[in-house]
């Protein structure tokens, strides 16, 4: 199946908050129209979106602060699932922060979502235990 990998527009960011809704199993605070919009003033490269014909199947959040690299929002359609798009994603996304500098990125999993524990375990990521992630929302959802 030939899918196509590249950086998302504006025009597409309804595209990709409706997938994912489909793609993902617990949505963020962050999953909005301004979010999008915001990160891609910043960095227009940042989110890559995988595509089979004209639909989207996957995508990826790859951000570099000058300091680390860091993954958010991998999510591949259900339908397309095991089909290496994941894998295909997060190879660009290493590819890009390698060339942007990046010698450690970091990611969030869902701790109780087995298949992407074991997805990211496959890839040669491990769990760091020393971390422990803090979150505070400075907005609420849907504030655009």
């Amino acid at each position: 199946m030939p899918v196509s990998l590249g950086p998302a527009t504006p025009d597409c960011f309804p595209d990709i908050l409706s997938f994912w809704l489909t793609a993902t199993e617990v949505p963020s605070s962050t999953d909005d129209l301004a979010g999008l919009t915001t990160l891609w003033e910043h960095d227009p490269e940042a989110v890559v979106v995988a595509r089979h014909e004209d639909a989207i199947v996957g995508t990826l959040i790859t951000t570099w602060d000058g300091w680390r690299g860091g993954f958010y929002r991998l999510a591949v359609h259900p339908r397309y699932r095991g089909q290496g798009i994941g894998r295909m994603l997060v190879a660009h996304g290493e590819g890009r922060l390698r060339r942007l500098g990046a010698r450690r990125l970091s990611f969030f999993a869902v701790a109780s979502h087995d298949g992407a524990v074991a997805f990211w375990r496959r890839l040669g990521y491990q769990p760091d235990p020393e971390d422990l992630r803090f979150v505070r929302n400075l907005a609420p959802p849907g504030n655009d």
